[in-house]
């Protein structure tokens, strides 16, 4: 059994498409550790077609991992606060556009919903964060996410510290650590890490 197993984990996905090639690892880790993985997606990801692939074959991937059918409106996600509630939430990726709306309380996706609803319930909300400004305009908003009860990062560091100065990506890798640890109420660290 793995340290996850029996625990529901909301896993919502948003349009930072050149991650998703490593979308597969990121939900496999999960269910590698037993967890029963809900996938959640943005609007823009649901039908999006770019370089890297069309929404719907992102679509049927992430359905394929996870066994179940991707949640794609804001009213399928609400009930993930009364009625099915999740022990943990985890975005992966998170876009700097998400990142921004969810610290100043908008809820405008289907993933956002599902976030709320997750905290509302006073459960964790971890944060794996993709973006090319996260030290740039998002830099606040980053900081008050950081200091919000009950949301937790994925640990992060510069991906190109000299071509994309305010760029922060998480180490995907380590989701699963970081939820094992959010679940106990604790920040996984280091929290910041070089990727030299």
């Amino acid at each position: 059994m793995g340290t996850l197993s029996g625990k529901r984990i909301g896993f919502g996905v948003t349009a930072s498409h050149c991650t998703f090639p490593e979308l597969e690892a990121m939900i496999t880790q999960l269910l590698d550790e037993g967890a029963e993985v809900h996938p959640v997606v943005t609007y823009s990801v649901l039908h999006a077609n770019t370089r890297f692939g069309t929404g719907e074959e992102w679509i049927q991937k992430i359905e394929g991992l996870c066994g179940r059918s991707v949640v794609s409106t804001i009213a399928d996600a609400e009930p993930f606060g009364p009625i099915i509630p999740l022990d943990c939430m985890v975005i992966a990726p998170l876009t700097g556009s998400s990142l921004s709306k969810l610290a100043n309380a908008q809820t405008d996706s289907p993933v956002l919903m599902a976030a709320k609803a997750t905290l509302r319930n006073r459960k964790p909300v971890v944060i794996a964060v993709s973006t090319n400004d996260a030290l740039g305009l998002n830099g606040t908003n980053l900081m008050n996410l950081m200091r919000a009860k009950h949301v937790y990062l994925v640990p992060l560091g510069q991906d190109d510290p000299i071509k994309k100065p305010t760029s922060l990506v998480a180490d995907f890798n380590q989701i699963s650590r970081t939820v094992e640890e959010a679940l106990d109420g604790k920040q996984l660290q280091p929290l910041f890490i070089s990727y030299n």
